[in-house]
């Protein structure tokens, strides 16, 4: 029999090593080795022991056969890639820049096998007739635990194990005992971790409106005509997208079709998941960081074994391994937490598409304020736009004032809330009706610094200020690193030294002193650090057991509460001051969203923006839900500096532990697409490219690496991973040590 081989990916996330290496099939794995099996290898010249995935089976080898190494065995606890998700972690590689390895880590939404629980039950042996005789039988011979479990049987032939051992005080001996004189049987059964607890409430169907019942018409006429598209649904806060996503997924699974639902925070799992249970009941389930490993593993297995319709959870929920998918919907698809932080750093939004294709499934964007990506193709045909301008219901959009906080201080009121903010908050306490405060930073204050001599207090890992927080420590929010708060400057030794800007706590404490009546939650990063924390808080406050929510941007997402009247946007300008061309697009989008909170029942609701540049079109435009509005002006912007979504940029970041050796390879990459440039003069596409930098990023430092990036912009998306290759080889040549690169596609921030 012909010798078979394997191109086999070894489980190392180094560029040196990011290709695949062919190994020989032993004979005794011919039928257990196939592409995507995970195995073990004999590694390099010492032949570590090392694992990796089997990405093909070629017929023949480039090598010389006497040279080449054989697979050791399959790794049995590992979970295996499948030829889709192979396809897709190749993809990622070369459209986001990374290893392959990295890559295949990145859709295997878990590694390893986990053995499933088993939950035991004890079914009686003896007959109903026989059970009294056998019961007075144990009572003389004082076997008093004997009683007590043949008792129980004879209420229910049969009980859970469990419950026989903890409410009867039984001990596992006395069972097995009575197992062996043939009195029961006691018999094992694996099941699947569940995360989703059971909703009793029964769901109330609502009637669609026209424009609802076209888009899941439309939609479901193209998918069954053999033309899935690519759909955003651009509809003003409570307008009713949710019930749109509903009725596609519903027909979906009535032809045997499985839907991936993204939402972009872990905080909108539990009101998302309540409507869809209330739907599909335990065919619908939840995958996000929050679970244990054994609930992830099981959920995935539960998908790929086709025992779910829905998936519902944040960006890595993408990559369940469904057999039949048949549509992914992108919830608030304009959020910037779809876009992966870490290599590959991929956005959900195009990463949903080339999956859909794949699987010849729908994609369904949804947004009250899309991201200019999403409209600007939506514009040029690329995605199917469907507009709904009115809330669903009858309920009308809030009411909304900006306020001129320059003008606030210059007439005297010195506090954080405004007076018209203060004076709309005792009344809705009076008529007990809820209030939502929302602030775009978290912990008790912003930087520390000396009023003397100007000493800013920063950490020593990170070129960032630490931030303070309640509890006298000061903590740095990108590497974690905490110090005591100092009683005076380390500098100059001066008193003066203290903290500027409200955090969400200070916040809290200034609500307390001014309405000491109110029961107030806050809702951030430091308040949701627990498993349920974002359920415990978000149903308290569903429930009227506060009447007042503080929270940063994960409380103004998404979430439905009817009785919330007034919304108060306390520092509406903050994210205006970022040095980042989305600052204008991030903030007209939070506003929107936030003031979409209010009067989403059947009381109308009211908006206070306070904001120290009321003239920003930003502002302007999201205080009158104005999306046409703002997009016209923003994409001015956009292309007159030829940002994306007009032209692409891709950013080169170079981290390293020497300073020196960072700008210069920063430096050389830089020159090399410069060359690269003038070598291909003749050539159209390359002499599009323009280059901006290299410089220093704009937080030089963190962690102890010395950060320097340059940025490469052209309007043909494909030149720019051209480019990325070019820069990967150069890398691999240099063989880099202390250094590494990371790619970023139109980031969404800058460095």
């Amino acid at each position: 029999m012909a010798a078979r081989y394997a191109d086999v990916i070894i489980d190392i996330s180094h560029e040196k090593v990011d290709r695949p290496f062919q190994y020989k099939i032993p004979q005794e794995l011919a039928d257990a080795v196939y592409p995507g099996v995970r195995v073990h290898v004999p590694f390099g010249k010492s032949n570590q022991d090392k694992t990796g995935y089997v990405v093909d089976l070629p017929d023949e080898t480039d090598y010389p056969v006497c040279k080449l190494k054989s697979i050791t065995s399959v790794d049995e606890k590992g979970i295996s890639a499948e030829g889709s998700q192979i396809q897709i972690a190749y993809w990622l590689k070369r459209q986001y820049g990374s290893t392959m390895i990295t890559a295949l880590k990145t859709v295997l939404p878990v590694k390893q096998k986990l053995k499933r629980p088993e939950k035991k039950k004890v079914t009686g042996m003896i007959s109903r007739d026989e059970l009294p005789e056998v019961i007075k039988q144990c009572e003389r011979r004082h076997q008093t635990a004997r009683v007590r479990v043949l008792q129980a049987l004879m209420e229910d032939d049969v009980l859970p194990y469990d419950l026989i051992r903890q409410k009867l005080n039984v001990t596992a001996a006395v069972l097995q005992a009575m197992e062996k004189q043939g009195y029961l049987r006691i018999e094992s059964e694996a099941y699947y971790r569940n995360p989703v607890r059971h909703v009793e409430t029964a769901e109330r169907r609502v009637a669609l409106s026209e424009a609802q019942r076209h888009i899941i018409e439309d939609v479901m006429q193209e998918y069954r005509a053999g033309s899935p598209g690519t759909y955003l649904v651009h509809g003003v806060t409570g307008s009713g997208k949710t019930e749109v996503y509903l009725g596609i997924i519903e027909q979906m699974v009535s032809m045997g079709k499985q839907a991936i639902v993204l939402i972009p925070e872990i905080a909108l799992t539990y009101q998302t998941l309540l409507r869809f249970y209330q739907r599909f009941a335990d065919r619908v389930s939840v995958i996000n960081s929050t679970l244990s490993m054994g609930e992830k593993y099981d959920q995935i297995e539960r998908a790929r074994t086709g025992q779910l319709d829905v998936i519902i959870g944040p960006r890595s929920a993408l990559f369940t391994p469904f057999p039949n998918l048949g549509v992914i919907i992108v919830d608030e698809e304009h959020e910037s937490s779809y876009k992966s932080e870490s290599m590959p750093k991929y956005h959900a939004r195009e990463t949903a598409v080339q999956i859909a294709s794949m699987h010849g499934a729908s994609v369904v964007l949804g947004s009250a304020t899309p991201s200019l990506e999403a409209y600007y193709r939506a514009k040029r045909g690329e995605y199917k736009l469907y507009r709904m301008t009115a809330r669903h219901g009858g309920s009308s959009l809030p009411g909304v004032y900006t306020i001129d906080l320059r003008e606030e201080l210059r007439q005297g009121n010195r506090s954080v809330f405004s007076r018209r903010l203060q004076e709309l908050m005792r009344q809705r306490l009076r008529d007990k009706e809820q209030i939502i405060l929302f602030l775009n930073r978290r912990g008790y204050a912003g930087f520390i610094s000396c009023r003397a001599c100007g000493h800013v207090m920063k950490c020593p890992h990170c070129d960032v200020s630490l931030s303070e927080h309640r509890n006298g420590m000061l903590v740095c929010h990108y590497c974690g690193y905490e110090e005591r708060k100092p009683l005076t400057c380390p500098v100059c030794g001066s008193r003066y030294i203290m903290g500027f800007k409200a955090g969400t706590e200070q916040i809290e404490e200034a609500l307390h002193k001014e309405f000491p009546e109110a029961r107030v939650l806050r809702m951030d990063a430091d308040t949701t650090r627990t498993k349920e924390s974002y359920e415990k808080i978000l149903s308290a406050f569903a429930d009227e057991k506060a009447d007042i929510l503080v929270g940063t941007q994960m409380i103004v997402k998404g979430h439905d509460f009817p009785n919330v009247t007034l919304v108060g946007v306390l520092a509406a300008d903050l994210s205006l001051n970022q040095n980042d061309y989305r600052a204008g697009e991030r903030t007209f989008q939070l506003l929107t969203q936030a003031a979409g909170r209010a009067g989403r029942g059947k009381k109308p609701g009211e908006v206070v923006i306070q904001t120290y540049q009321p003239e920003h079109y930003s502002i302007v435009h999201a205080a009158n839900q104005d999306y046409e509005g703002f997009y016209e002006e923003e994409i001015a912007y956009r292309d007159f500096m030829q940002y994306p979504p007009v032209s692409h940029l891709l950013a080169v970041l170079v981290t390293s532990r020497e300073q020196e050796q960072g700008a210069a390879l920063c430096e050389k990459m830089t020159e090399l697409v410069k060359s690269r440039m003038r070598a291909a003069d003749n050539c159209h596409a390359w002499r599009g490219i323009r280059i901006i930098g290299p410089t220093e990023a704009t937080i030089g430092k963190i962690n102890d690496l010395y950060r320097h990036v340059f940025y490469v912009r052209h309007a043909d998306y494909q030149i720019l991973v051209s480019v990325k290759d070019m820069l990967e080889r150069f890398c691999k040549e240099q063989e880099l040590k202390n250094q590494s690169v990371q790619y970023d596609f139109d980031p969404m921030s800058t460095y």
